[in-house]
Order: structure tokens, then sequence, then C-alpha cells
């Protein structure tokens, strides 16, 4: 799960080259453009006072620019001093049972529930319950790196813990139970730093679950019962849901992603749980009256514990037009927010389709409410690959493979990209001779990265091919020692 990845005080061309705008080559453009074109289900009235209302034609021209590809599907808000001056619903929540997608419909908001967690945590510093400078071992014990003696409340709040991420192979398929805060701090225990403590950046959902494990243990009370009465009550958002998600499920979109061929893929909402890190079902308007409280209200900081919170300090500190934002997404799932400075200018995009949908959408209504042009979209990078392979060969992705892979989320890494079509033919097709050339081509873009080497023994096993697997297990424990897939997979082969 991925989120708050914007950093504030960012102008726009830094967000659009934060976002990698979507421009490809004509010729791929055509080639791969999908017809599937789906129309606004529902509409809140404009308002004609705005500045910014001349601006929704390009705009919605955009949108359905978007909804032709088939890349988009979901909940578009835009106001101006917090009044919304567009708000409308596009495709369709449940695409078997042919139901559309209204303003009320419910999405999973991703990492935005980061932001909440770091609200409770300021209101607890407040309370003069927590400090920022409290190590983490003193409320949470039985770490087996001893370097976690070390972490103190700020590091994992700010990413700089040196714990890495949770979602360990086979999570995906593990049930609720094994989901929860318990299980992942648990799971922290056993984990290994990435690095000492203060002394690295590294975006950790497993820091967040630990932060509403401390608040669990300061209050004597639930996480989500901590976020329900100190920021959902006290808002009045009254769609907006932290805890028995189970009763809601029939509000909330199904999220989509396309596999690299194309082929639509439901995502089940019962794979996630409401965690400090994501998860939490609200709607478009629920999510717009919190950021609009976050930013510009004291009601759920006041100002001495406003001035505890990054985000608010560079908020504050911004110059008139320049931008902060949050977004979240994992697998059928993108929320985006952004808020430009002075203006009051907010721009909120729900998705129940793949990142990185939302935030380039955004960005792209954000471009044309600024007099500029919006970046034309794309087809997701893994889709382009996998066809650009299909049709010109190997020779052609790796001579085009910049180009090829704009419409990517900027901050993972590209090696995954190739990774994944590998993956696709691997087992999809089972053409192993295919993987292998794919991954090959990984190893010699990225051949530092051991994860490269690791799949291309996968597929060398796949083949039979006993030596050249070996050779690739053994370079992916040369430059990362102890990786486990590797590690089994030797005691297997030998």
């Amino acid at each position: 799960m991925k989120g708050a990845k914007f950093g504030p005080g960012n102008t726009l061309s830094m967000f659009r080259s934060f976002l990698q705008g979507s421009i490809l080559l004509v010729c791929l453009s055509y080639f791969f453009a999908c017809q599937n074109v789906t129309t606004a289900n529902s509409k809140a009235p404009l308002s004609d006072s705005s500045p910014q209302a001349d601006k929704l034609v390009a705009i919605n021209q955009l949108i359905q620019q978007y909804l032709d590809l088939d890349i988009f599907s979901g909940v578009v808000l835009l106001a101006d001093h917090g009044k919304p001056f567009l708000l409308e619903a596009y495709g369709l929540a449940d695409r078997e049972s042919e139901t559309p997608i209204t303003t009320n419909t419910l999405f999973d908001i991703g990492s935005m529930n980061k932001t909440m967690t770091a609200i409770v945590v300021y209101q607890l510093v407040n309370e003069g319950k927590l400090s920022l400078e409290d190590l983490m071992v003193d409320y949470l014990d039985g770490f087996q790196d001893e370097r976690t003696a070390d972490i103190r409340i700020h590091h994992l709040l700010n990413h700089s813990s040196g714990f890495g991420d949770y979602h360990w192979e086979g999570y995906f398929e593990a049930g609720p139970e094994e989901k929860g805060i318990a299980a992942v701090t648990e799971r922290a225990r056993q984990m290994e730093l990435l690095f000492a403590p203060g002394e690295g950046d590294e975006y950790s959902n497993t820091g967040f679950v630990l932060l509403g494990a401390i608040i669990e243990k300061v209050t004597g009370i639930s996480y989500q019962q901590n976020v329900q009465e100190r920021i959902v009550d006290p808002l009045g958002l009254k769609n907006t849901y932290v805890q028995n998600l189970d009763d809601y499920r029939s509000r909330q979109a199904i999220g989509y992603r396309k596999s690299i061929f194309g082929d639509l893929i439901a995502t089940p909402s019962e794979a996630e749980v409401p965690n400090p890190d994501g998860g939490f079902l609200s709607t478009v308007e629920d999510v717009f009256t919190f950021y609009r409280s976050f930013y510009y209200d004291d009601l759920l900081l006041n100002p001495e514990a406003r001035s505890l919170s990054p985000m608010l300090q560079h908020f504050a500190d911004l110059d008139p037009g320049q931008l902060t934002g949050s977004a979240g997404g994992f697998e059928g799932w993108n929320t985006c927010f952004l808020e430009v400075k002075g203006q009051e200018l907010s721009i909120m995009v729900f998705a129940n389709m793949d990142e990185p949908v939302a935030e380039n959408l955004a960005i792209g209504m954000l471009s044309i409410l600024q007099g500029e042009e919006a970046d034309a979209p794309a087809l997701p990078a893994i889709q382009l690959v996998a066809q650009a392979y299909q049709e010109y060969g190997i020779d052609f992705v790796r001579t085009n493979f910049e180009d090829l892979t704009t419409n990517f989320h900027p901050t993972d890494p590209k090696d995954f990209i190739l990774n994944m079509v590998g993956y696709g033919f691997l087992y999809e097709e089972e053409d192993p001779d295919a993987a292998i050339e794919l991954f090959l081509l990984n190893t010699t873009l990225f051949p530092e990265v051991a994860n490269c080497w690791d799949s291309l023994g996968e597929a060398y096993a796949m083949k039979g091919d006993r030596e050249a697997a070996i050779t690739a297990y053994n370079k992916a424990l040369e430059l990362a020692p102890g990786l486990e897939s590797a590690v089994q997979a030797l005691a297997r082969l030998q």
C-alpha cells in the first residue's frame, strides 16, 4: 500500500515531473489504444461563480480520454475555497452487475489513513501522553534487531526508522486475522532494519502499523476507535468507516486492475483490513472535508499540536500557488488529493482502477486549471511493454524502454515492470522462453537488483535448465545475501 507520496512545497512543474506525465510516441499510442467509452453517472450543480468554471469543457474532455482508454472509473471533485464546482461520478462500481459509481460510493482510501494516524499521535503528544522523542521500545518490546532500541516516535512518522514493508509472500491470500495490528507487529519483531534509525529514508507501512500499536498501548482502546472518536465523529464524517467494514461492502466499489495482456481482474475488497497504514472506506466528499479541516482549521489539532506536524509547517511556509497533496493506492485502487495554497483550489480523484491513474488525472486537471496543457493519458506501462514485446520483440523493448514506461508510478522501481511482464509470460502464457528473454533484459538494465536475477533463476528452473538457474540464483545471493526465495530455490535445485 502506498500513499502520502507527494511532498509539500512542489510547484506544478515539479509535480508533473514527479508523476512522469504519460506522453508516448504517437505510433504507440495509436497502436495500443483501447476503445471503451464510459460516461458520467451523476452530476452535482456547478458553481457558475467559480473563476475556474470556464475550464470545465477542457477538463471533461480530458476525463473522457481516460474513459476511452478504459483506465479510469471513479469520482472527481474540484473545489474553490471549499465549495465544489465539479462533483461527478464515472463508470461502474461493479462491472459484473453493471452497478454505476455514484458520488456516495465507498472507496478504499489507501494510505490516506496515514494522515489520520499522524493526527492521533500529535493529539496524544499535545495531551502529554506521548513525546515525539519517546523510544518505540518504551511501548513495544521483543524486537530481534538490536538497532530498534534507537527508534523514536518521530522516526516512525517520517519513514526514517529503518523498517521496510511488511507485505510478505502470501500476505494478500492470508485471512484478516493475520493482517491486523497485532499480527503485523509480531512480524515486525522478526524484521531486520534496512538501516540504522535516522540514517536513511524508506517508505514504511510497517512503521505506521507500529504507531497504531503504540496508540493502542497508550490509550487502552483500539486504534480504530481512536480514529472514530478523535477524527470521524468530531468532523461529522457520515460516510467514513474505520472498523466492521464488512457491514458496508455492498456500498463499496470493486477495485479493478488489468493484467499485462489487458484482461480485467477484480481485486477482492475483503483482502484489506483497516490498519494505521491504510484500508478505511470513505467517499470523496468526506475525505475532502477531512483535508480541509486538516489544512485550514484547528478542530483536529490546536495551534500547539499543529506545530508538531511537518506537513502543516511546510504548508504554512509555502508561497501562494505552490502545491501540497496526498495519495494512496494498491492493486485496483488509487486516491489523490491536491491543494493549491493561496488559491484554496482543491482537486480530488478516487479511482477503482490501478494507480497512478487518479494521480495522473488530478495533475492533468490541475494543469488545465492553471492554464497549461494536460499530458495525454496512456495505457499502463506494463501493458505497453507486454504488447510491444509481442508485436515487435525484445530489441524494440530494449531500445524504447523509457518511452514505453512513462506511465508507471515514479516511486516504484522500474525493474518491477519487466519482472511483472516476465511472470505474465511465465505463468499465464506458460512460455518460459519469453520470460527468460524479458528477465535477461531486466538483468541488463538493472544488474544490481537481486530480484531480477532471482526471477531469471525461476524461469530457467521452469524451463529445466538447472545449471543456468543455479548461476542466476547465486548472482541474486551475491547481491542480497540471505534472499529467502533464492536460498530455498537453490536448496531444491541442489
